[in-house]
């Protein structure tokens, strides 16, 4: 049977949005995130992080670079009780400066190509499954995924934003009783 999943974009809702991370000294992981992903285990879903990585193909970081922040960022997440199911990422950009990595693709959000290989490889549910982002392209790649619950993150400054949410929450804990 497949699996339930808590999928999660990364910068803005895993880590402070500092614009381009790619390194563990600009990293602080978000009051809440372990908290309900343990909360999410706990109740049979699978973590899984979905994210756009541009800077990688603006020539910010190296996509080693990245892999290796995300092998750490997997290791703190098993410090405090929880196994990442897998960590998706897109380093392309139509705007890049890495030819390797300068163009259009279907893995990009507002696409749904990471999310629809992440269920496809971890065999997910996406109609059982809950997508917790903080932008409007999060929203509309996990409805075009087929994702029933689409969370929105808002900052306590920002105006509540629906777009293709579902729902929309100020902090983690507010996803954590909905969670059951």
């Amino acid at each position: 049977m497949p699996y339930k999943a808590l999928l999660l974009d990364r910068d803005g809702i895993v880590n402070v949005d500092r614009g381009y991370v790619g390194d563990i000294g600009r990293f602080t992981f978000l009051d809440g995130v372990f908290t309900l992903a343990r909360h999410a285990v706990d109740r049979g879903f699978r973590v899984v992080v979905v994210t756009n990585q541009s800077g990688i193909a603006r020539g910010y970081f190296t996509e080693a670079a990245f892999l290796e922040l995300s092998d750490w960022m997997r290791g703190m997440f098993l410090d405090q009780g929880v196994e990442l199911a897998g960590i998706f990422h897109c380093p392309y950009h139509r705007s890049g400066v890495v030819e390797r990595y300068a163009r259009d693709s279907f893995w990009r959000k507002p696409n749904p190509g990471m999310i629809l290989d992440a269920a496809r490889r971890l065999n997910l549910s996406l109609s059982r499954s809950v997508f917790l982002g903080d932008q409007p392209t999060d929203m509309e790649a996990a409805r075009a995924a087929g994702v029933e619950r689409r969370v929105l993150l808002c900052s306590e400054d920002d105006p509540i934003r629906q777009e293709a949410a579902t729902s929309t929450i100020r902090r983690h804990t507010d996803l954590i009783a909905s969670l059951l």
